[in-house]
């Protein structure tokens, strides 16, 4: 087995400087990324298996690091909801590790064929996918990303620069070094997946300064480190993750499904930018409304509600005023603000105003008034009596995902393999030249 590979710093292989280090790092990634892009699918197939198997049988180095990081976010009084999405077990560490093993048996994007045919004139052109180059990737108290983004570019053929954050500092350097490991026996270049942690913010900015030699920028978090990221950046960037999700109770709803749906999108995971923020329900589904509000006081979710809303309450229910300012607000924790609505109509119309264009989701047994929301919702994610939790790459089919795209251009929704690649055209002739 190859020795860890992470053991210097960065500081004492590309020196002190981030701007300067940042850039060697990319240049390195940059011969990594064209040497992988050569590569066949059994040789990449091969590396995201030895990553999960390495991933397994080091399982207690990753769970002492993360419990360092684990007490070092208690001691800063880092919120419940964060140190959720920064806490690895037992069963997240198989799960990272399965969802490698998924990557691995999904098709290569690499060279399919997008569109092709033979012109009039005998030219014969094909659109086939290619790698984007050099990734990056800036998240925060997220060391589930790292494997999850590291796999999705080896298999699509990509290199990656990771900026994981202070939060997940000790996590993340010990998941790059098993994932750099596996690179090493799998014979593929082991900078095909780097972190700039060791530079801290300095190399975040370094990052999202380096154009021209990363190729797109992607980043993961909260609000302010998306438009943070989304603001700074000069290298190109695909917005993602922020999650102002909404469930709909239509008036047709049957109250049991209403009730396993919603409590499902708020409590499965509070923490994920797909779970469900604001409740809008019929005037007209009274029964339904209020065995949702049951269930959700039940689970012990605190609901900040409407006037009309506090009066479908079971009594003694945990609950406060809603203000404006709950329309708007991504709680990633036991919250909910819940609104009643006269009609689909004001329904679509809060959803435009306070959406962040994540997912929306709509229970309901009317066809029509399920198509109108289809139609009418632009998020990258629509929802028809199931659980907004189903945004997610691995339960779309995708394998693991690199983020939720909120944006219109180039990727939307749960990005796979097929999102972070682009598409290069081949055109053959038999000495054409233009007429």
């Amino acid at each position: 087995m190859a020795e860890n590979t992470s053991v210097l710093t960065a500081q004492e292989t590309f020196g002190e400087d981030p701007v300067a280090g940042v850039g060697l790092m990319a240049d390195d990634a940059r011969v990594a990324a064209r040497a992988l892009a050569r590569a066949p699918r059994a040789w990449k197939d091969r590396a995201l298996n030895l990553m999960a198997d390495r991933i397994e049988a080091r399982r207690d180095i990753v769970l002492e690091a993360n419990s360092r990081d684990l007490e070092r976010g208690r001691e800063a009084g880092t919120s419940a909801a964060l140190l959720d999405r920064l806490r690895l077990d037992a069963a997240r560490i198989t799960g990272l590790a399965d969802a490698l093993r998924e990557l691995a048996a999904l098709p290569d994007p690499v060279g399919s064929v997008v569109r092709g045919r033979t012109l009039a004139n005998g030219l014969r052109m094909r659109q086939v996918r290619v790698p984007m180059g050099v990734v990056g990737a800036i998240y925060e108290a997220r060391p589930n990303v790292t494997v999850d983004i590291a796999g999705i570019a080896v298999k699509s053929g990509n290199a990656v620069l990771l900026r994981g954050g202070s939060a997940a500092f000790d996590s993340n350097r010990a998941l790059v070094g098993i994932l750099r490991d596996a690179l090493a026996d799998a014979k593929l270049p082991v900078d095909c997946v780097q972190t700039v942690d060791d530079y801290g913010r300095e190399g975040a900015n370094a990052l999202m300064g380096a154009r021209g030699k990363v190729d797109v920028l992607i980043p993961r978090g909260g609000r302010g480190l998306i438009q943070s990221v989304v603001t700074s950046a000069t290298v190109p960037v695909i917005e993602t993750g922020e999650g102002n999700v909404h469930v709909f109770v239509d008036q047709s709803a049957p109250a049991e499904m209403a009730a396993r749906v919603t409590v499902n999108s708020k409590t499965h995971r509070t923490s994920t930018c797909n779970s469900a923020e604001t409740l809008l329900l019929h005037s007209g589904a009274q029964e339904s409304s209020r065995e949702v509000l049951a269930a959700l006081d039940k689970a012990g979710v605190t609901l900040h509600v409407d006037d009309r809303a506090a009066a479908l309450l079971p009594p003694g229910s945990d609950h406060l005023k809603a203000t404006d300012e709950d329309w708007a607000t991504e709680y990633l924790d036991m919250d909910m603000a819940v609104k009643v609505v006269d009609s689909l109509d004001e329904a679509l119309e809060h959803i435009r105003r306070y959406s962040t264009g994540h997912t929306e989701a709509i229970v309901t047994n009317d066809l029509a008034n399920a198509e109108r929301f289809t139609a009418e919702v632009d998020s990258a994610a629509v929802m028809v009596n199931a659980s907004t939790r189903f945004t997610d790459g691995g339960q779309l089919g995708l394998g693991a995902e690199i983020g939720i795209s909120t944006q219109k251009m180039h990727a939307r929704g749960p990005m796979g393999l097929e999102e972070l690649t682009t598409t290069k055209w081949l055109v053959q002739g038999d000495g054409h030249v233009r007429p």
